[in-house]
């Protein structure tokens, strides 16, 4: 695990976006490249094409040109950076995405685990639609694109959101 004193990557937000999407915290290839979604065998990048979320598949650090997309990113853990299991207790600061979900008010926000998902919502989770919701922004949860997740991958939640993107 590292701990950094600033965000180990910057979050890609601004008002109004379609989607935003939220990780648990950056991997450490993320980290030491300075981009996310980073590690070669990270499906994120790929996926967001194949499911039609973006036009064409983006490199990981091409991440800030996402927005022209309507597309953000953030994590849960902007101080730390490795494996979920690596992480402290407190690494994720839930009031911080909330308070950030609320002042730039994307439609949806997609968290990219399970994981993230029942550490940001304090229960356990089902992928897709969720009845919480922040403000007006609705919540889906996604597989992991993670190398390590192979064994859950599925890649029918991501064309279910890319599908919700494009009936807009």
């Amino acid at each position: 695990m590292t701990v950094l004193s600033s965000h180990v990557l910057p979050d890609v937000l601004q008002p109004e976006l379609a989607l935003v999407f939220c990780g648990s915290a950056a991997g450490k290839r993320s980290a030491l490249e300075g981009a996310y979604y980073a590690h070669p065998g990270n499906l994120f990048w790929r996926v967001l094409h194949q499911s039609g979320i973006t036009p064409r598949q983006f490199a990981p650090m091409e991440f800030r040109r996402l927005p022209e997309h309507g597309i953000g990113l953030t994590d849960l853990a902007k101080h730390h950076a490795g494996n979920d299991k690596e992480l402290p207790r407190d690494a994720f600061d839930v009031p911080a995405l909330v308070t950030k979900i609320e002042q730039h008010a994307p439609r949806i926000l997609a968290f990219t685990s399970k994981h993230a998902a029942r550490a940001a919502l304090g229960h356990a989770v089902d992928y897709g639609w969720q009845i919480e919701r922040i403000v007006q922004t609705r919540l889906f949860v996604l597989p992991s694109p993670s190398g390590q997740a192979r064994g859950h991958w599925d890649i029918a939640p991501w064309q279910q959101l890319g599908a919700a993107l494009r009936e807009r």
